[in-house]
């Protein structure tokens, strides 16, 4: 029986606002290349999978400064490429440049789905913890965003040294909900991060693909939308 439920936090309970799809299409439109949000938005998601995995090969934070700037040179000039923009290393590094000025002005929002998913957990009684790849303490942010009636706890990789998909942050997560494996499940948004390393430890995993930008994902139960979730309690 599932007792306790775990959720990611970047795109899965929460994102950016303005969008970051936003604020890289307004950074080419500054230099010239008229491309919508909607456009740009699966850029940026690919870009995310190459960021992800190469934290997944070696935590950016143990990277030297050079090799950190370099893999975010990449990062962005995925994003560029695959907006349909040819630009040389120079220009990436300008629209990079502005991307994070623009960066500058956003703050955390939740999904529509997040709080009445969270809410109707607590009410079934559910444990519910939140495991994340963040290194700052994030009791601020769940303040600000009224997240703490609705959390048993959070696991970040600040507080446990490790990054997901590291089965430490899992058994960590674990042990606070003073449950086994088989009584949890892991809802997160990136496959190698979130669903390979839950099944690591002995969690279901569930994707959540909320741009549809994993169809090819079948070994796993795949959802668009937080509000799917109940289908996978039921008794």
């Amino acid at each position: 029986m599932i007792k306790a439920i775990f959720f990611d936090w970047f795109n899965t309970l929460a994102s950016y606002e303005p969008a970051r799809e936003k604020l890289h299409s307004q950074a080419l439109k500054e230099y010239g290349f008229e491309i919508s949000p909607d456009r740009v938005l699966p850029a940026v998601l690919e870009g995310d999978a190459y960021f992800f995995e190469e934290n997944t090969n070696s935590p950016m934070a143990k990277r030297d400064p050079e090799e950190q700037a370099e893999i975010l040179m990449r990062y962005q000039s995925i994003i560029v490429s695959k907006a349909g923009v040819k630009a040389d290393r120079e220009l990436v590094a300008k629209i990079m440049k502005k991307v994070g000025e623009l960066f500058k002005g956003t703050r955390w929002t939740l999904f529509d789905d997040a709080l009445p998913t969270l809410k109707e957990l607590k009410q079934q009684n559910f444990i519910v913890g939140l495991l994340s790849n963040f290194d700052k303490d994030m009791n601020p942010l769940f303040h600000e965003l009224n997240l703490e009636p609705y959390l048993d706890f959070a696991v970040t990789s600040k507080e446990v040294g490790a990054d997901k998909p590291n089965p430490l942050i899992f058994q960590t997560a674990l042990q606070r909900a003073g449950v086994d494996a088989s009584e949890a499940i892991h809802i997160g948004d990136q496959y190698k991060i979130d669903v390979v390393g839950a099944r690591g430890v002995g969690i279901t995993p569930i994707l959540i693909d909320r741009y549809n930008f994993h169809p090819e994902i079948i070994d796993c139960p795949r959802i668009r939308s937080l509000s799917e979730l109940s289908d996978y309690l039921k008794p």
